[in-house]
């Protein structure tokens, strides 16, 4: 097994850690997860460092009901990895309706034959609007140089 296939599935598995310790409000997981100059940037665009992050689990702010770590994709780049997955939640911060669906994207760091979560980014995942979808689906006329002879 090639050690980047190794990699994936320790990354896998930390998102998978971390989404129960999330859910469990476990908090001595999370500092052990989470890199001493780990950064978030919420789904507002805010940034809090790790202490921030876990005083909100801490002080019992944040209650989550429901919290999953879902398709993520993974890439490895040798010390550094990025996985991109879903993570839907239902719950409360202080004890407001927090229950959403984020694209997140995770860095994570190896440290020795460990990985940890450098950075959070969290972005709501909203309805795209109908011209981004028609861009994404549009398939521009390939170069004159690629088209077969005769073809305008």
């Amino acid at each position: 097994m090639s050690k980047a296939y190794l990699s994936q599935e320790q990354i896998v598995e930390l998102g998978r850690r971390w989404a129960k310790a999330e859910l469990e409000t476990d908090v001595a997981t999370l500092g052990r997860l989470l890199d001493p100059d780990f950064v978030c940037v919420g789904p507002a665009g805010f940034v809090i460092n790790k202490e921030q992050y876990l005083a909100g689990r801490r002080a019992g702010d944040l209650k989550q009901q429901v919290f999953t770590w879902e398709s993520a994709s993974v890439r490895v780049y040798a010390d550094a990895a990025i996985a991109v997955g879903t993570q839907v939640q239902t719950g409360t911060f202080r004890e407001r309706d927090n229950s959403a669906r984020f694209r997140v994207t995770q860095v994570l760091v190896r440290k020795g034959e460990e990985w940890l979560i450098a950075s959070l980014h969290l972005s709501p995942i909203t309805p795209a609007p109908g011209w981004i979808l028609g861009a994404l689906q549009a398939s521009p006329a390939p170069p004159p140089s690629d088209r077969p002879a005769g073809a305008r």
